[in-house]
């Protein structure tokens, strides 16, 4: 391997991180030096030095091959993590070594899952942090490397098609190296928005900074104990709706609906897929919130179950309502939706809508050629044909994805955790939802779960957001023995 050329692109990856650790301690000192000040200055220095280093010390090497790609992918991710969690394991309060993680890997992976019962405790350069991994994690640190990368560099085409799947490239219509800067346009274009809509709906401009990064994100940090939920406007829940879906939805369809002032990328049949299947779980939450939940009004149930429905769906994790109290089918809706989720090519998690339906119209055709054996007929997806060797790797995804579900609830149930934690967390965390059902739901926390749960539960969050492949082809070229 190429380690001239691996650590230095891992430097950048770092650097950005030291860059928002700076901006952190920009918010503590206006914010009168609060108690995170010493923390952040102290990471600030130690992520900086160890970013910079390589660019001091190592020779300038371009070369890259495919297993110096997938390490580079897999150390940016890593060593953003470890040094993610400077600051809270620094700052002390409730953040154990292994709390620092999780809540490290929940933000980079954007995630949202918190260990945190009292949020506003925190210090706000503490908090902005927070927020901050979400809005590093979400465009993707390996994404924001690209961007400082040539154009013309073989180093920047070969971690973008490692970077972004087959799935996520698709629809943009682009060349590999134009697919990056059009995902961190909309990214940024929809954060901004995000942040102009809630400060205009009312809500404090710290928190409104920090809830756009969470939300364009798809993350779910928020400032606030109750999230969403805490600043009672239905303005504000109805803002967010807005910008869940579209955080969930492919960023190249935003891109030409803009760019190219025409809805005719609307027409996309995974688009169609995602919205039909939005509305009939929204529905159906709606109607099962209002007959068998809590006493409510129709207004009242038919914005908590879209803001949940859909915050399920985008892998956001926002809550306006505890779902521990909430009848059980609207909480397995929010279990499948949690498996699902959006669409490739944006900042959501899960196995993705994408390929659901290539799974559907492949047991539909299994069906029919079982009923007509003699009958050739193809799998379509709007105008395109999908061919055996394109549906392959979807199929094989997906029953990669229950493996690893299955080997998470597992080692969960081993070391002692109930089943309804080992199970909805795992699906949760995989699919970087954030909160589950019951005590660490919508209103709950994992602060008490124990350490391995909790180290699981990390590792689930890295695969989902690498979706397995770059992790799994890291550590096998770790362990695989030399020479072969």
């Amino acid at each position: 391997m190429n380690l001239k050329a691996i650590s230095r692109n891992v430097g950048y990856a770092l650097l950005v991180s030291a860059l928002f650790m700076f901006l952190s301690i920009v918010v503590s000192i206006l914010n009168g030096r609060d108690s995170a000040l010493a923390a952040l200055i102290i990471s600030f220095l130690i992520t900086a030095i160890v970013g910079a280093f390589p660019f001091i010390f190592v020779r300038k090497s371009t070369a890259l091959t495919m297993k110096d790609g997938y390490m580079t992918i897999f150390l940016s991710w890593l060593l953003s993590f470890v040094f993610g969690m400077l600051p809270y394991a620094l700052w002390g309060g409730p953040f154990t070594v292994v709390n620092a993680w999780f809540e490290s890997v929940s933000g980079f992976t954007t995630t949202g899952a918190t260990i945190l019962t009292e949020v506003e405790a925190l210090p706000r350069s503490l908090l902005f942090w927070r927020a901050s991994t979400h809005f590093i994690g979400g465009l993707g640190v390996v994404v924001f490397l690209l961007l400082v990368i040539p154009n013309s560099s073989p180093v920047r085409l070969r971690l973008t098609n490692m970077e972004l799947s087959s799935l996520s490239r698709d629809t943009y219509g682009s060349r590999a190296n134009k697919t990056v800067t059009i995902f961190a346009s909309v990214y940024i274009g929809l954060m901004l928005s995000a942040f102009i809509s809630y400060a205009l709906a009312g809500m404090p401009l710290f928190d409104a900074l920090c809830h756009a990064f969470s939300v364009g994100a798809t993350g779910g940090f928020s400032t606030r104990t109750a999230s969403i939920g805490a600043y009672g406007s239905d303005l504000i829940n109805i803002i967010t709706i807005v910008f869940m879906f579209l955080g969930s939805v492919h960023y190249g369809i935003i891109f030409m609906v803009f760019a190219g002032r025409t809805l005719r990328p609307l027409k996309n049949p995974v688009l169609k897929y995602y919205v039909v299947t939005l509305l009939i779980m929204i529905v159906t939450t709606v109607l099962s919130l209002k007959f068998q939940g809590p006493a409510m009004t129709w207004g009242r149930a038919a914005i908590d179950g879209t803001f949940q429905i859909v915050s399920y769906a985008s892998t956001t994790g926002f809550a306006t309502a505890d779902n521990a109290v909430w009848p059980m089918l609207p909480c397995f809706l929010l279990v499948i939706m949690s498996v699902q989720c959006g669409c490739a090519g944006s900042t959501t998690g899960g196995i993705k809508c994408d390929r659901f339906l290539m799974l559907w119209k492949s047991i539909g055709r299994h069906i029919n050629h079982t009923l007509h054996p003699s009958t050739i007929k193809e799998i379509r997806i709007g105008k395109s044909a999908i061919r055996d060797e394109d549906l392959f790797p979807s199929i094989l995804y997906i029953s990669m994805y229950f493996l690893v579900m299955i080997v998470s609830v597992v080692v969960c149930l081993i070391v002692g955790d109930n089943s309804s934690n080992a199970l909805t967390g795992t699906l949760s965390c995989l699919g970087n939802v954030g909160p589950a059902l019951g005590d660490i739901g919508s209103m709950g926390n994992f602060d008490h779960l124990t350490g391995t749960t909790k180290m699981m539960f990390t590792l689930d969050m890295f695969m989902g957001r690498v979706e397995i492949y770059p992790l799994l082809a890291a550590v096998s070229l770790i362990f695989r023995p030399k020479g072969r």
